[in-house]
């Protein structure tokens, strides 16, 4: 059987098709590529959106707004100094935008204006830093991406 160049070129076709889809299907099925959403409950936190958006304008209406910085010695996270530091609750979500498994949350816990977070519990590159918490009873939000080297 003599092969022609149309017919080698429909093979080549098929067989890179195959090869394709060989690779979706693999990437798909197998669970060391994790094809995970952004957030886990996504719908869920849309509801929640508008109290979001208010505890961001509150803290943007604050005269000492709260400082997000990334330090030598991790990422620092400074309170307004008016503030009583016994009465701010709340807590600090890092959020790693590449890799789910190394998010962070901790509890504000500070006998300072400040909180550090050691850079020994940090990984290099990106991360998405959201601080919620509340003063006598008024909540808010403050986000910012800080890089850790």
């Amino acid at each position: 059987m003599k092969i022609n160049w149309g017919t080698g070129i429909v093979i080549a076709f098929a067989l890179f098709m195959s090869f394709i889809l060989f690779f979706v299907f693999r990437v798909q099925s197998d669970r060391k590529y994790d094809n995970e959403l952004v957030v886990e409950d996504y719908y869920k936190q849309e509801r929640i959106l508008q109290d979001q958006l208010n505890r961001q304008e509150n803290a943007v209406s604050l005269q000492h707004q709260l400082k997000i910085n990334s330090t030598e010695a991790g990422v620092e996270i400074e309170f307004p100094a008016e503030f009583d530091t016994a009465k701010i609750k709340g807590k600090v979500f890092l959020y790693r935008p590449s890799n789910q498994k190394l998010d962070i949350e901790k509890p504000i816990s500070i006998s300072a204006s400040n909180l550090l977070i050691p850079k020994s519990d940090l990984v290099g590159g990106r991360w998405n830093i959201t601080v919620d918490w509340e003063y006598e009873g008024k909540g808010y939000l403050n986000k910012k991406e800080v890089t850790v080297y």
